[in-house]
C-alpha cells in the first residue's frame, strides 16, 4: 500500500519505518528541511533503540522516503497519517495548529479519495475539526464534492521501546465510520496481526478518548505510588515491599507501580493536562487527574528536599554527581524530565553539578544551557570525582551495579540519593554507604 506520514518525530518516524518494514511504500513529509536533510543523509534525529537500522534498511530497499514536498507527499498515499506534535497550550489544552495545518495541506493538494488518519494524540472532537479543515480547502478549490474519510488511530508507543510496540502491538485502536476506510486500515494492519486479531474498531470519538484515558491511568498509578512512598517514609514502611505486596494481586499488577522522582516525557504530562482541560471545557472537574498532576510536580522536588535536609539550604561549595538526565532510560528525550527540576533547584542553591547520561548529553546541554555550576562529563566515574554525593535520577542499566568501593573512594563522603530505588538499602548499609531512597522508611 502507498502511505504518507506527515511528521518525522517519535510518532511519525517510527510509524513510517514500521509500515515500510511490512512492505508498504511510505513517504514521510516534514516542513523542517534540516531534519529531512539529516534523514536523507542517513542520520536519525532521535534516539530510539532499533530505529536507525529499521530506517536504513527500508530506505535502501526503496520503501521509505523523506521529503519536504507537500504536493508530492499528498499525491503519493491513499492513507495520509498525521503524526505531528500537539504541544500543550497556555491553559493546558492540546495545541492543534500543526494537526490542522497538515489537514489543510492535504485538502489543498488531494486529487482523489484519501483516508486521513489522526495518529497524533488529540482531544475528543479533533477528527471533526480535521474534516472541516480538509473540506474547507477542497471547497476553496471548487472540489467540495470530493470524497475522503477521517480516521482516529492513536499510537501506544513507549519511548525506548517504540519500535517493538509498533511491530508487535498489544492493540490497534481504529475509530472510523467509513466502510472503505475501515477496509483499508484493516488491510494495512493485517501483517501486524498474524497470530491474533488485535484491531479494536470503534467510533471516532471513543478512539480519541481511549488514548488519553490510557495515559491518564498510567500517570495515576505513578503518582499514587509516589504519594504512598512519601507516607511510607513517615510511618517507617518500605514502599518496595508494599509495591511487591500489592503488585502480586492480579487485579492490580506490577506495571507503573515504581516510585521515583515523578513522570516526564512527551506524553504523560501534556496528556494529563489536556484531559483536565477537556473536562473543564465540558463542565466536568477531573479532580483525580488534577491531584495526579499536583502530586507529580511535588515529586520532582523530593530529591532536592532530601539533599537540603541533609546539607542545608545553602549548597555553595557542595558538588553533586548527577547520574541520568533523560526522563527515562533508552531515550534522549528531556521533555518534562525530572532532572531539569533537580538540576535547576540544586544550581539555584549554589551547588556545583557533574552530570552524566549515556545518551541524552547533547539534548540536555541544549535545554540546560546557561545553568550555573553545571558541567557535563564523559562517564559516571568522572561524575563521582570529588563529589559530596551521587544523585541517581534516571535508572539506566549501567547504574544498577556499580563498583561501590570505587564509588566510596571517589566521593568526599559515601552518600547516595537514589531517586529510582535501584539499590538495596541493606546492601548500602553493609557497604558503608549512607543511603537515601524514595519511601524506604523501614530499611534505610
Amino acid at each position: 500500500m502507498k502511505v504518507t506520514v506527515v511528521g518525522t518525530g517519535y510518532v511519525g518516524l517510527v510509524t513510517g519505518a514500521c509500515l515500510s518494514e511490512m512492505g508498504n511504500h511510505v513517504v514521510c513529509l516534514d516542513v523542517d528541511e534540516r531534519k529531512i536533510r539529516l534523514l536523507n543523509d542517513g542520520g536519525i534525529p532521535i534516539h530510539e533503540p532499533g530505529l536507525e537500522e529499521l530506517v536504513r534498511r527500508n530506505v535502501a530497499a526503496g520503501r521509505l522516503q523523506f521529503t519536504t514536498d507537500v504536493a508530492a507527499a499528498v499525491a503519493h498515499g491513499t492513507l495520509q497519517f498525521i503524526g505531528v506534535g500537539t504541544p500543550p497550550d497556555e491553559d493546558g489544552s492540546a495545541d492543534l495548529q500543526y494537526v490542522l495545518a497538515a489537514a489543510t495541506n492535504i485538502g489543498r493538494h488531494m486529487t482523489d479519495y484519501k483516508v486521513i488518519v489522526d495518529k497524533s494524540t488529540v482531544p475528543v472532537g479533533t477528527a471533526d475539526k480535521v474534516r472541516e479543515a480538509v473540506r474547507a480547502a477542497l471547497v476553496a478549490r471548487g472540489l467540495g464534492e470530493m470524497q475522503f474519510a477521517v480516521v482516529s488511530n492513536p499510537e501506544f508507543l513507549k519511548e525506548g521501546a517504540a519500535v517493538e510496540d509498533c511491530m508487535r502491538p498489544d492493540r490497534i485502536v481504529v475509530g472510523a465510520d467509513d466502510e472503505r476506510a475501515v477496509l483499508l486500515m484493516r488491510a494495512l494492519y493485517t501483517p501486524f496481526m498474524r497470530n491474533h486479531d488485535r484491531l479494536q474498531l470503534m467510533d471516532v470519538r471513543s478512539a480519541e478518548f481511549t488514548k488519553y484515558a490510557a495515559n491518564a491511568m498510567l500517570a495515576t498509578r505513578i503518582s499514587f505510588m509516589n504519594e504512598l512512598a512519601l507516607l511510607a517514609e513517615r510511618v517507617g514502611a518500605d514502599i518496595e515491599a508494599v509495591r511487591k505486596g500489592i503488585g502480586s494481586d492480579p487485579r492490580i499488577g506490577t506495571h507503573f507501580l515504581y516510585p521515583g522522582t515523578g513522570y516526564g516525557g512527551s506524553c504523560f504530562p501534556k496528556d494529563v493536562k489536556a484531559l483536565i482541560a477537556t473536562g473543564r471545557e465540558n463542565g466536568v472537574r477531573l479532580g483525580v487527574l488534577q491531584a495526579v498532576e499536583d502530586a507529580n510536580e511535588r515529586q520532582k522536588h523530593v530529591l532536592v528536599d532530601k539533599i537540603v535536609a541533609r546539607f542545608g539550604e545553602d549548597l555553595s561549595g557542595r558538588t553533586f554527581a548527577i547520574w541520568g538526565l533523560a526522563f527515562k532510560p533508552n531515550t534522549d528525550d528531556m521533555r518534562e524530565a525530572p532532572s531539569r527540576v533537580v538540576v535547576a533547584e540544586l544550581a539555584r542553591r549554589g551547588a556545583t553539578l557533574q552530570a552524566y547520561d549515556p545518551v541524552a548529553m547533547k539534548e540536555a546541554a541544549r535545554v540546560m544551557e546557561g545553568t550555573a555550576g553545571l558541567r557535563f562529563v564523559k562517564s559516571q566515574a568522572e561524575a563521582l570525582a570529588g563529589a559530596d554525593a551521587v544523585v541517581v535520577v534516571t535508572e539506566w542499566k549501567e547504574f544498577r551495579n556499580p563498583d561501590f568501593d570505587a564509588m566510596k573512594s571517589a566521593l568526599k563522603q559515601p552518600l547516595v540519593f537514589d531517586g529510582r530505588n535501584i539499590y538495596d538499602p541493606a546492601l548500602m548499609k553493609a557497604s558503608g554507604i549512607e543511603y537515601h531512597g524514595i519511601g524506604r522508611g523501614a530499611r534505610a
